[in-house]
């Protein structure tokens, strides 16, 4: 374990510590929203009850707010343990410029300050990092197999 530890640069390190906080924030949001919310409510409070008065489809309105509950609970899964962890971090991304949509048209001044700025800034610093930086992971451990 030493060894393996030496082994790493800093850029391996900040790659996993992001990856796994960007996963750990997810995860525990899609946990709160699955388990004790649950989907439905999430559905009905957040979509159904929030956008009665715009132009979205109340079907579309169900189906994104069932979805988005268990995909981040999923999505942070992949992230903490690091497999897939370029897509699911792409797919994280994508839901944050739905959800900051979403919040725009509520209120065209949202304060984006809260959690979808730090999320979508891990986002980006993850998905800027140059492929094989995070050593720390499965992906990494299943492309070193390959080889």
């Amino acid at each position: 374990m030493i060894i393996f530890y030496r082994n790493l640069t800093g850029a391996n390190i900040a790659a996993f510590l992001s990856r796994t906080m960007l996963g750990l924030v997810f995860l525990m949001a899609g946990w709160w929203k699955v388990f004790t919310l649950t989907p439905t409510a999430h559905a009905q409070n957040f979509f159904i009850d929030g956008f009665k008065d715009h132009w979205i489809p109340e079907v579309l309105l169900w189906f994104l707010g069932m979805a988005i509950p268990p995909f981040e609970l999923i999505a942070g899964l992949l992230l903490v343990i690091g497999l897939w962890a370029r897509l699911s971090t792409t797919l994280c991304g994508l839901l944050l410029l739905l959800t900051t949509y979403g919040h725009a048209l509520q209120q065209p001044l949202f304060d984006i300050d809260g959690h979808t700025f730090t999320r979508f800034a891990l986002i980006i610093f993850v998905l800027m990092l140059p492929a094989g930086t995070d050593k720390i992971s499965i992906d990494h451990y299943k492309a070193s197999k390959n080889d």
